[in-house]
């Protein structure tokens, strides 16, 4: 049976390697046919610049899972979204009400 999964990470990959975790689930749970999307929130979002070095989450990246950030942290730390990698979407923390109001599966890392 398929279910949606949202995944929010809060602490920056490169401080917290425990943050990985989140991106092997994720990657898991799309290869056996979940809907999966990432919420970077907090430091999480430092993840989503183009210039940020590799780290725990840049397998997601470069797959098929919804990556989102949100908008309200990127401007808290000075991000621009036209500084985000490829496939990072700038949004709003009301997605997450959505998904949840929605029926989606949230883990929290």
């Amino acid at each position: 049976m398929k279910k949606n999964y949202l995944i929010i990470v809060s602490e920056d990959p490169l401080e917290f390697p425990a943050t990985r975790r989140a991106g092997d689930l994720a990657l898991q749970l799309k290869q056996c046919g979940h809907e999966v999307a990432l919420f970077l929130v907090q430091n999480g979002v430092l993840a989503s610049r183009a210039s940020a070095s590799a780290d725990g989450l840049s397998p997601i990246f470069a797959s098929a899972i919804e990556v989102l950030a949100d908008d309200f942290s990127l401007r808290e730390r000075g991000i621009e979204f036209n500084e985000l990698r490829a496939g990072v979407a700038p949004a709003p923390i009301d997605t997450v009400v959505s998904r949840l109001a929605a029926g989606w599966n949230t883990l929290w890392s």
